[in-house]
């Protein structure tokens, strides 16, 4: 028994750990710089604490359970390497103040927003997902199907492909003030320009990746007696989902920053504006807790295209990777 268990025992499993109550040990034993006169909400304390919880469960569970040992091996370097960095910027901010705290608050402050402006952050965050999710869909359909026409018609990549030429040179958001004008609110005009963001890296990639396929499919097709619109549905499109995830993936990307760029110029709600007017009041622990809202949110966003791309392109599970 006991050999069984130094096998299936991986040392990776409690880095993590050590690395939080290392964390947690100088957050409590080192005291904090003499200039910080600010009350110690002990949220980053109990942050820790939580961590080191959870850290030492998954310990215990890659004991047991080959799955999570595995997985959380894997990961625990990386999950380490993260607290280390945490730990590293809560003592050069709370503990010896070697930067501005002005504008490089320590954790426990940028928690404190989270508990007082965190419904608001939700409700910012909810109106941006809305306004982003209406220009990657219209985006991302558009330049769908205009890559399925570049790709499929030569007479359609004759007119469209100059003017996507014409358009690559141009970022999306300098034509925010274009937008404005010609569209009603400021609302519809960041989803056009989102929407032309995610446009563009669909389309080129949608076509290049029909055009890669092989003319043999066609051929075949063609010989068998297949319609135009069986030739799209069961060939151009299937075999360019690869290269169009990509497109997708790249275009969601954009997207994010061009949503951020259009809602601290235009939008008067949402998480882009939610920092802008955050860092003009120079509340730079409210900034930071916005942008880790955005990191989040973009992770999770582009977590489920991998998930959604995995299930669609099975049958090349191994063979291509992002």
């Amino acid at each position: 028994m006991e050999s069984t268990r130094k096998i299936i025992f991986d040392k990776r499993v409690l880095l993590p750990l050590v690395s939080s109550l290392l964390a947690l040990g100088l957050h409590i034993f080192l005291p904090k710089h003499s200039d910080i006169l600010a009350k110690d909400f002990s949220y980053f304390t109990y942050s820790l604490a939580g961590l080191s919880a959870v850290c030492a469960v998954f310990a215990i569970m890659s004991l047991y359970s080959e799955r999570v040992r595995v997985a959380y091996a894997y990961k625990s370097a990386f999950i380490a390497g993260m607290i280390l960095l945490i730990n590293i910027y809560n003592v050069i901010t709370l503990k010896f103040m070697l930067i501005p705290g002005v504008y490089f608050p320590y954790p426990d402050k940028i928690i404190h927003v989270f508990y007082t402006h965190g419904l608001f952050m939700l409700k910012c965050l909810a109106h941006s997902l809305g306004l982003l999710g209406l220009g990657v869909l219209g985006g991302g359909i558009t330049g769908v199907l205009t890559g399925i026409a570049v790709g499929c018609s030569k007479r359609a990549s004759y007119w469209i492909n100059p003017f996507i030429k014409l358009i690559v040179p141009i970022p999306a958001i300098v034509w925010i003030p274009i937008a404005l004008v010609v569209f009603s609110t400021s609302f519809s005009a960041s989803a056009f320009i989102i929407g032309l963001s995610v446009w563009f890296p669909t389309a080129v990639l949608t076509s290049s990746g029909i055009a890669n396929i092989e003319n043999a499919y066609f051929e075949v097709s063609s010989t068998l007696g297949a319609s135009p619109v069986y030739k799209v549905l069961k060939i151009a499109v299937p075999g360019a989902l690869p290269s169009m995830f990509i497109g997708f993936f790249n275009g969601i990307t954009s997207a994010f920053l061009t949503l951020m760029t259009a809602e601290m110029v235009g939008v008067k709600f949402g998480i882009g504006w939610y920092i802008n007017w955050q860092r003009e009041t120079m509340s730079y622990a409210n900034v930071y807790a916005g942008l880790i809202v955005i990191g989040i949110t973009c992770f999770l966003v582009v977590t489920l295209l991998f998930k959604t791309r995995d299930k669609l392109l099975i049958w090349q599970q191994g063979v291509i990777k992002w």
